[in-house]
């Protein structure tokens, strides 16, 4: 099979595309012909060896596809051979073929296409379990995006804005405000600009930060007893906080991992038919994903590496 793999850590320029073997089917799992692979900044992370990478010879990145299944393992049971399904959490999934797991398997509901599948994946899980898991916000809270057209903001914000929430974000570009402005957000400041953040201190009930270094700022946006959610590490490795002066104002951080949410079969099918049912009532709407070769990984992960894309990189085999 075709793969995109890399033999040691390093910049995009490890990257290498060639014939690897295909995976050895084991009893649990089904086997996979991928349409399309989601793009994400751990694969960034995990090609520079700053983050967990599933050990192989050569390494293959990716974790989120979507395609269909061709074989079945002896254990699986009632799958279909020729249906299309999507999984955000298997490794290896930079290539032609992915054997995947039975309880990572997710259901594709008719009206889903599998480029929206695979463009809603991971980032709208991670958005669902953001509102419903950590934060909860009631209706008429005020909250603010860290990076709010990326791909976790730009489902969040709409799938806030749905429930009565007011929401602010900032974002890098003038393009990437405009498309956050039209789902209704309120306000979109500029992130690459000073100045505007002092304005800002004590109006938020939640802040949601998937850059990092921007977690001490954010804090300062929260109203006394309001909740920092944070959720990645986009921008870098954020600041020590100081904990008195959380205690002080009665300010809370808060985080977590999807998958101690996505634990079984059940559980991914529950939320990924609650994400999905956001766009089937077009609730949400996301921009046109970027879709690079499979063949063309490293021109891919430098796009998202630079900041260039607005919502979802694909890679298409």
């Amino acid at each position: 099979m075709k793969a995109l793999y890399f033999k040691n850590f390093g910049t995009s320029a490890v990257l290498e595309y060639g014939e690897l073997p295909e995976p050895v089917l084991q009893a649990d799992e089904v086997l996979v012909k991928t349409e399309y692979i989601g793009l994400n900044f751990a694969d960034i992370y995990r090609r520079k060896g700053e983050y967990h990478i599933e050990n192989n010879k050569p390494y293959i990145n990716g974790y989120e596809g979507v395609g269909k299944i061709v074989k079945v393992g002896s254990g699986v049971g009632q799958f279909n051979i020729g249906r299309e399904v999507l999984f955000v959490d298997v490794p290896f999934a930079n290539a032609e073929y992915v054997a995947v797991p039975r309880d990572n398997i997710i259901h594709l509901p008719q009206g889903i296409s599998s480029q929206l599948a695979v463009s809603v994946g991971l980032q709208g899980l991670t958005a669902d379990f953001l509102a419903h898991d950590l934060s909860k916000p009631n209706e008429g809270d005020q909250v603010f995006i860290t990076g709010i057209s990326g791909g976790v903001g730009q489902i969040l914000a709409q799938m806030l804005i749905s429930e009565g929430i007011s929401v602010y974000g900032s974002a890098s570009t003038k393009a990437k405000k405009k498309l956050a402005l039209s789902f209704g957000v309120k306000e979109v400041f500029p992130s690459r600009e000073k100045g505007w953040s002092d304005k800002l201190a004590g109006k938020f009930d939640v802040v949601y930060d998937g850059v990092g270094k921007t977690l001490n700022q954010n804090i300062s946006f929260l109203k006394n007893r309001g909740k920092v959610i944070f959720f990645g590490m986009a921008g870098g490795t954020p600041p020590q906080v100081d904990l008195i002066d959380l205690l002080a104002h009665s300010k809370s951080i808060l985080t977590g991992d999807l998958w101690d949410y996505l634990i079984n079969f059940e559980e991914r099918q529950q939320r990924s038919q609650r994400l999905f049912s956001y766009f089937l009532n077009e609730k949400i709407a996301i921009s046109e994903p970027t879709i690079f070769s499979l063949a063309d990984g490293k021109k891919a992960h430098d796009y998202l590496e630079e900041g260039k894309n607005i919502g979802k990189v694909l890679l298409k085999p």
